[in-house]
């Protein structure tokens, strides 16, 4: 997650370099083909690149709204999985003993860590390794490539309980199954009433729901007609949109004087260049925030509210020794 007020220009630029080059290009073709090769009829009315470009809009809001949505979900989840989990500390710490209360919260800090890990797997539809995202990471490094999973989850689960969490197909299940387990065996032995125990085993069913939300935000892709509809659409007016500015700015040239008299067709590149690339940026934006856990710029910080969460939980029960808030680097928080 960006903290910053806003992306400076050249952060921008860097982020979408890669586009650069190709729309200059795409503005010059047209103006050498017209003005130095004086190859006029490729001149295209501009009614037709004024419809052209309402319809574009219109589906880059459309599709950028429905990204910025999946976002704003993945956020609710995290946030829900935040306060449901500071809720999971006070009552571990106050219905049991301190021995136990520690096993069930250090456990609970392995889900959260197991289940980050999970959000951070790499999916083919995602454009984390893209190349313009792949220079801007130069600037940040995530938390889930710096370690791996087995060694974050020793600090947290006993020997036994690591080596039968790794061979599962979801971690993260099985951890909050380990935890149900213990609070059966605990209002077995009758060192919690039953209302304790429901409290506590429904607080279980709340975050399998929250880790069932965002798996699911993670494990479907963004629909595809809408990518193909919207890429087709941009790659189109910013293909046609020099051909369309040929005749105005020609016509131009008659109330000029001077230098620029005769050569009002050139300024078709930089204007072009600039109306298509800012196009093709809302485009890379929307891309960006349709997977808000690829470990992009734009991610929801789970790695933070994980780190966050540890901290809280482990003051809960009186350590002191805790780990330090990862601090932003480049205004940028995973």
């Amino acid at each position: 997650m960006y903290i910053g007020k806003s992306y400076n220009l050249f952060e921008f630029v860097i982020w979408t370099k890669g586009k650069i080059y190709m729309l200059l290009l795409l503005s010059a073709i047209p103006v050498i083909l017209y003005d130095v090769l004086e190859i006029k009829w490729i001149a295209i009315p501009w009614s037709v690149i004024a419809m052209l470009g309402t319809a574009t809009a219109f589906i880059l809001g459309f599709k950028n709204n429905l990204s910025y949505k999946r976002s704003l979900d993945a956020q609710d989840v995290w946030t829900s999985i935040l306060s449901n989990s500071r809720a999971w500390g006070l009552v571990s710490r106050d219905y049991l003993n301190s021995e136990i209360s520690k096993d069930l919260i250090y456990r609970h800090i392995a889900w959260v860590t197991a289940l980050r890990y999970g959000m951070r797997t790499l999916k083919t539809w995602e454009s984390t390794n893209e190349t313009n995202n792949v220079a801007y990471r130069k600037l940040f490094k995530i938390p889930e490539q710096e370690t791996n999973l087995e060694e974050e989850l020793a600090k947290y689960l006993i020997a036994s309980e690591l080596q039968a969490v790794l061979k599962s197909k979801n971690i993260s299940t099985h951890i909050l199954s380990l935890q149900s387990k213990t609070l059966k065996s605990l209002y077995d032995k009758q060192e919690i009433t039953v209302l304790q125990f429901v409290d506590m085993e429904k607080s279980i069913k709340d975050f399998y729901n929250l880790q069932g939300k965002s798996e699911q935000i993670k494990n479907s892709p963004f629909p595809g007609q809408y990518n193909t509809i919207n890429n087709l659409l941009v790659r189109s007016f910013t293909f046609l949109l020099p051909y369309g500015m040929l005749n105005d700015f020609d016509k131009l040239n008659e109330g000029m004087a001077g230098f620029m008299k005769g050569n009002m067709i050139w300024l078709i590149i930089p204007f072009s260049f600039l109306i298509s690339w800012l196009y093709f940026s809302i485009v890379q934006v929307g891309e960006n925030t349709e997977n808000p856990f690829e470990g992009g710029a734009n991610d929801v910080p789970i790695s933070q509210i994980s780190f966050q969460l540890e901290i809280e939980l482990r003051q809960m029960i009186g350590e002191i020794n805790l780990p330090e808030f990862s601090m932003p680097q480049n205004n940028i928080i995973l």
